[in-house]
């Protein structure tokens, strides 16, 4: 995974990030996007890695294109607290025209950002 990162982003200074939720937190929940600390970490290129659904650790690894990347506060409807890591893709334009974020969002490719959560499996 470090080797794959490195290799994509052409650098050896590199984050390792993920959603992190505090500690007995309901699992399922609604979360709410608090205004304090929202950080701005990339702003071209990213590495995500996704677990993929086997018995042992192992990580489907691609690197991404005009990506911000922010780590944004949230809070649990139980109370907790949680950092989650989002990506917000910049250019849409060479995405499929019927992807469902463009119908969930009523938007068409290429005219707005797209932005998403990582799951707290995902390493960027």
């Amino acid at each position: 995974m470090i080797d794959f990162a490195t290799s994509t982003l052409g650098s050896r200074n590199v984050l390792a990030i993920a959603t992190e939720v505090e500690q007995g937190a309901a699992p399922m929940q609604k979360f709410t996007i608090t205004a304090d600390g929202m950080k701005r970490l990339a702003a071209s290129n990213i590495t995500v890695c996704h677990k993929m659904n086997y018995a042992y650790a192992v990580f489907y690894c691609h690197s991404i294109e005009k990506t911000t990347t922010y780590v944004v506060p949230l809070q649990g409807a139980d109370g907790s607290k949680a950092k989650a890591v989002a990506a917000c893709h910049q250019d849409t334009s060479q995405w499929n025209p019927n992807h469902y974020a463009f119908k969930e969002n009523n938007v068409e490719r290429g005219t707005v950002p797209i932005c998403h959560f990582l799951k707290a499996e995902d390493v960027a």
